[in-house]
């Protein structure tokens, strides 16, 4: 009976934690819901603190997730050249990314609720990125070749699928969104790492995460 009791607790708490907060309700509804959100940038002291935050789950379920998903799109689809955006750009410390997939015919945006990286490749990449939040940074920056990446849909169906190539790198960049950390400060923590070249991507100049 106590561990029945100790697994409720465990999953009242885990539900609780997935529900927007009064604030986030109202950022994600500002305005025309219709319209792309603004994208946070590293040069608002504001901004720059909500990129550094660490996000957590959201209910996939919760009819403002799917508020939050659609403006996510507009937001990605106003940039020039963007291939990728996470919930912290648009303000929200949640798991919610969106992606082009280069791996898919027509290359289409998908997105993916409480994305998860439960695998790795040690062969690594070394190609440039730069970011919707981050102006006038571009850099080279290494990334696992291949991915095994779980996730969930709107209607919380959960997924499982293997990634490779530019692809990978863009869910890996955007992943790291989720977990406040920002191509700038990811080059001084990898001044002392050294891994095998691999050219392996597939877009040019252009990549703006």
């Amino acid at each position: 009976m106590k561990k029945i009791a100790i697994l409720f607790i465990f999953w009242v708490t885990f539900f609780n934690a997935q529900k927007l907060t009064s604030e986030e309700i109202s950022l994600i509804n500002q305005g025309n819901i219709s319209t792309a959100l603004p994208i946070y940038q590293t040069t608002n002291a504001v901004q720059h603190k909500t990129l550094l935050g660490l996000s957590t789950e959201i209910d996939p379920q919760d009819p403002n997730t799917a508020i939050l998903v659609k403006r996510m799109k507009e937001s990605l689809l106003s940039t020039d050249g963007g291939v990728g955006i996470a919930a912290p750009q648009v303000g929200i410390n949640r798991k919610v990314i969106w992606v082009q997939r280069f791996d898919k015919e027509g290359a289409p945006l998908e997105y993916f609720i409480n994305p998860v990286i439960v695998w790795k490749s040690d062969l690594q990449n070394l190609g440039p990125e730069g970011d919707l939040s981050i102006p006038d940074f571009r850099d080279q920056f290494y990334r696992s070749k291949v991915i095994q990446l779980e996730y969930a849909d709107l209607k919380g169906q959960r997924y499982s699928e293997i990634v490779e190539g530019f692809t990978a790198v863009i869910f890996q960049h955007e992943i790291d969104h989720l977990f406040g950390i920002l191509i700038s400060d990811k080059k001084e923590k990898e001044k002392n790492d050294s891994y095998k070249k691999v050219d392996a991507y597939q877009k040019s100049d252009l990549n703006k995460r």
